[in-house]
């Protein structure tokens, strides 16, 4: 993150907020909700803050160090005024589970504490840490489509700055990434992208175990969604797959079959095993705890939900587990790129198909407006990764996907090197060759 880029942001923004927010006055952004725990209160207000900078033109990372400034000092304010009156028609167990605050008021609170801070840089801009998505090279194209539902209920989270929204400072880089694929409501899937990566910042495994930080993380979320989903009488769930790059190392976590692939040097590497109802171990763990596997059009847990695991789903726990599965690998320096998305792409297209298709959406430009010319290719890195997942999404939609589709991709070396060697290969009259393979790295 450049200096200069900063201070132009900054400057910006003082000129729209020159003050903070007054009593009474709108906000400049809506929380996700009208009620918060404290507990939720950490990632509500992240997720609140970094979506009014974005909408804004901020920098990434000067928005996580802004984000992490600000939460910083909220949390040390006395929020008691902001408790909400006690529900009458609760009962006293239900008092005990959450103290539960005024979200706008509270939020107001944080945005203030945001400005004062954005006002304070203004004056002066503290030395700011390079940002950890020049060095290693990684680049995220991420594209997201309703497709033919009535709804859409994806969620994704594509976090470079993790070190710098959560105020790590240990000197490995780190970064998040993260597909949610919700079902029965948004809900669940909102909420999951909002708190997994706050509960992993502060699992106490996270430098020494992050697949035992991530099953820590998960569990947790979906015990925090309890909560929300008693009070709030909400029945939705979600799948989900997340990723952790830790300095050289790649850990996965997956809950469900929303699903995670590697390509090393034009060939995929298979990360995970996803979760579906007629895995033979799945079926044999649910119907230990007594419940069934039966086929509905699909194959169902119990006849109802078509995913052996998920957050949420309440109505259905234990055989619908709230457990994430994890897998690590080193990352050696050949990869190409990373790969997430929900089942509504991969019910269309397959891992081996993966390599072939982001080397053709590399190579044409993007598509022209209805009735118009082609337009100008820029081939820029920035450029040509962008237009990539839109490709893919495209593709799987013609494959014959109905499901909502969100695609990922993160590329861990710039996408105009894979053109390169392509290039290069087809000179020599070779092919490359995407062949999945068949086990989990170790």
């Amino acid at each position: 993150m450049e200096e200069e880029e900063a201070r132009c942001f900054l400057r910006r923004f003082v000129e729209e907020f020159p003050a903070a927010l007054e009593e009474g006055c709108p906000l400049p952004v809506t929380p996700l909700s009208r009620r918060v725990s404290e507990e939720e209160l950490h990632g509500e207000s992240l997720e609140l803050g970094l979506r009014m900078l974005s909408t804004r033109g901020s920098p990434a990372g000067l928005s996580a160090l802004l984000c992490q400034a600000a939460l910083s000092k909220l949390l040390q304010d006395d929020l008691s005024p902001f408790h909400c009156p006690q529900d009458a028609e609760a009962n006293q167990e239900e008092e005990q589970e959450a103290v539960l605050l005024q979200s706008e008021a509270v939020e107001r609170l944080f945005l203030n504490e945001l400005i004062n801070v954005a006002l304070t840089w203004h004056q002066k801009l503290p030395k700011l840490a390079p940002s950890p998505s020049t060095s290693p090279y990684l680049h995220c194209s991420v594209h997201a489509i309703k497709n033919t539902r009535r709804k859409m209920e994806d969620k994704h989270l594509a976090l470079a700055e993790f070190n710098q929204l959560f105020g790590i400072q240990d000197g490995v880089r780190r970064a998040y990434y993260a597909v949610f694929d919700g079902h029965g409501g948004l809900d669940a899937a909102v909420f999951s992208a909002t708190h997994l990566h706050v509960s992993l910042s502060k699992q106490e495994t996270l430098q020494s175990d992050a697949a035992e930080a991530f099953k820590g993380a998960f569990t947790h979320i979906d015990h925090m969604f309890r909560g929300r989903a008693k009070r709030e009488r909400l029945r939705s769930g979600s799948t989900g797959v997340a990723v952790l790059i830790q300095g050289q190392e790649l850990t996965v976590a997956w809950l469900g079959d929303s699903q995670v692939i590697l390509v090393r040097e034009g060939q995929t590497v298979t990360l995970m095993d996803p979760h579906k109802p007629d895995r033979e171990d799945e079926k044999q763990r649910i119907e230990d705890l007594g419940g069934c596997v039966t086929f509905m059009g699909c194959w169902r847990v119990n006849g109802t939900y078509a995913v052996s695991r998920a957050i949420g789903d309440f109505d259905q726990k234990p055989y619908v587990s709230g457990d994430a599965d994890c897998s690590t690998t080193q990352l050696l320096g050949d990869e190409d790129y990373l790969l997430l998305a929900c089942d509504g792409f991969f019910d269309a297209v397959s891992p081996s198909e993966v390599p072939d298709l982001v080397l053709d959406a590399l190579k044409r430009p993007d598509e022209p407006e209805e009735g118009g010319a082609d337009p100008p290719l820029d081939q820029s890195d920035d450029a040509v990764g962008l237009r990539v997942a839109q490709r893919l999404v495209s593709h799987a939609k013609a494959a014959g996907s109905s499901d909502n589709i969100t695609v990922m991709l993160v590329f861990l070396r710039p996408p105009l090197q894979l053109l390169a060697r392509d290039s290069t290969a087809g000179r020599a009259g070779t092919t490359q060759d995407s062949t999945s393979h068949d086990a989990p790295p170790q």
